[in-house]
């Protein structure tokens, strides 16, 4: 993964870590149990969850999940799908009007591959979404990714490349199948 860091386990990093996430778990499972239309509840408790307050046009419905809560930065107007995964210990940035379907998982986090490592290291890699981007439902977007400006991820994408502004990406390996039209400029 590009941008790959380590966190070594059984260190005192690794057990603040497994705290913020036990303490995150908590704030997560007492926003999803808040009644739907208690928005200003859910506002202050996802500001405990991220850690500072969010952007009043950001949107999260219901079921939500977090595991660190810090990593995360949001964009202006952000909608978030229920069923969503944020597993954000290596930074998630979200730019300015995206929208996040549902069961969708970002996913900054890992362990390394070759099994002599595998239980001593959290491997950790950013994910950028730019401005305008689109991840339909159930797609997942694994750490060291940038999805590119005004591009659309397609519902069950495995995204484990970047993809490149204004593209449509499909499919279990995010194959790019066209690219798109820069919007015309906005007329006063």
């Amino acid at each position: 993964m590009r941008n790959e860091q380590r966190l070594p386990t059984r260190t005192p990093e690794s057990r603040a870590f497994a705290e913020r996430v036990q303490l995150v778990m908590k704030l997560t499972s007492r926003l999803n149990a808040l009644p739907f239309d208690d928005l200003d509840g859910r506002t202050a408790v996802l500001a405990e969850i991220f850690g500072r307050p969010v952007p009043g046009s950001l949107s999260i419905l219901p079921p939500f999940y977090c595991d660190y809560g810090l990593g995360t930065s949001f964009g202006e107007r952000v909608f978030i799908n229920q069923g969503c995964f944020l597993l954000d210990y290596g930074g998630i940035t979200i730019g300015d009007r995206v929208l996040i379907g549902p069961r969708v998982t970002l996913s900054t986090a890992g362990h390394p591959v070759e099994l002599d490592e595998r239980y001593d290291f959290i491997t950790h890699a950013p994910i950028v979404i730019e401005d305008d981007v689109w991840i339909g439902a159930a797609a997942t977007v694994t750490p060291g990714v940038t999805i590119g400006r005004g591009s659309v991820v397609g519902a069950g994408a495995v995204v484990a490349h970047d993809v490149p502004p204004l593209s449509v990406v499909t499919a279990p390996g995010a194959v790019v199948r066209k690219r798109l039209r820069p919007a015309a400029p906005a007329t006063s």
